[in-house]
């Protein structure tokens, strides 16, 4: 609240300016990060408040809008952890998470013939408060699935530049493993590597399968299988019983099995081996070695053709459907 008071001005008049609005809070996904650690240890954001008015008619500045940084593939859910307010898949894709309030109406707004000196001003608007949950799902093109100590670690070393922890006991893996598979020129796609699954795993048994979440997005899996156990066709069925336990679509998607460690076995239990799977998994299982890479180009050359019909049926989808409205 303000009035004009200038020598020579014998009826100065109200002239408090309005207050400015405050700062958005927005969520964008970035390609620089792959992490949500970040947040672990600062967990309130707040935008920058509305400057005051003044007088002379002043509006006051608005607030800086505050954008927070995510990884591409973050989730992002309300309070009750449930319902999802957007899923930022895309790179530059934001969300606006708590809108600013608007600045409050200074004395000069309320002025009129029959009230030419009004002595009240409104307040700002209160701002919007939020408690979200982050949850990240990595962006991959092929899963690699199987029970712990099934070479998974292994063929991610062998045909990626990642370097996970590769080790002769189950759950070397406690956390997953992203690598970048070149094929050809131009050719490229990614692999995600998760701990391993025992029986029981969607009732918390082993690591559970907290982050079967991270292959949700993929466009195939592929599922290996230990060549030196007893029981292939076993290990098979109990990875498939978790997969579909879990949701998430993931029992539908599209599998490629394959018998790993062949560089342990002799022709004869190969053979015998091979056939088990492949009657177990209901389509044909394909050998190959991570240590000698027996029969990894041919596999990876059949990845590379599942993630380019994916590619293709992603990018038709998304010229089929109507562009949004952009001011």
């Amino acid at each position: 609240m303000s009035f004009r008071r200038e020598k020579f001005v014998e009826f100065g008049g109200p002239n408090g300016g309005d207050g400015g609005a405050g700062g958005h809070v927005w969520a964008e996904a970035v390609e620089n990060l792959n992490t949500l650690i970040d947040y672990r240890y600062q967990q309130h954001f707040r935008a920058k408040n509305g400057r005051p008015g003044e007088g002379s008619n002043c509006t006051g500045a608005d607030g800086d809008d505050l954008v927070v940084k995510v990884p591409v593939g973050t989730q992002i859910f309300e309070a009750d952890e449930e319902t999802l307010i957007a899923d930022l898949d895309v790179p530059g894709e934001r969300v606006l998470l708590a809108k600013g309030g608007n600045g409050g109406f200074g004395n000069a707004r309320f002025k009129s013939s029959t009230n030419q000196a009004p002595r009240r001003a409104n307040p700002g608007q209160p701002a919007e408060q939020r408690t979200i949950w982050l949850r990240l799902k990595l962006i991959a093109d092929i899963g690699l699935v199987g029970l712990p100590n099934a070479g998974k670690s292994t063929f991610l070393s062998v045909v990626s530049a990642a370097k996970p922890k590769i080790a002769d006991y189950p759950f070397t893996t406690l956390h997953p493993n992203l690598g970048v598979v070149r094929v050809g020129e131009g050719q490229s796609f990614v692999v995600a590597d998760i701990p391993g699954l025992i029986e029981g795993a969607h009732e918390g048994a082993g690591i559970g399968d907290r982050f079967l979440g991270h292959v949700e997005r993929c466009a195939a899996l592929l599922h290996l299988v230990d060549g030196t156990s007893a029981d292939v066709a076993g290990d098979y069925r109990t990875v498939r019983r978790e997969l579909e336990a879990y949701g998430g679509a993931l029992g539908a998607k599209t599998e490629i099995v394959a018998l790993n460690k062949i560089d342990a076995l002799s022709e004869e239990e190969i053979t015998e081996k091979q056939a088990a799977l492949a009657a177990a998994a209901g389509k044909p299982a394909a050998l190959i070695s991570g240590v000698t890479h027996a029969g990894v180009k041919e596999i990876l050359g059949a990845l590379m053709g599942l993630v380019v019909e994916n590619r293709a049926a992603a990018k038709a989808a998304n010229s089929e459907a109507p562009a949004g409205w952009t001011p």
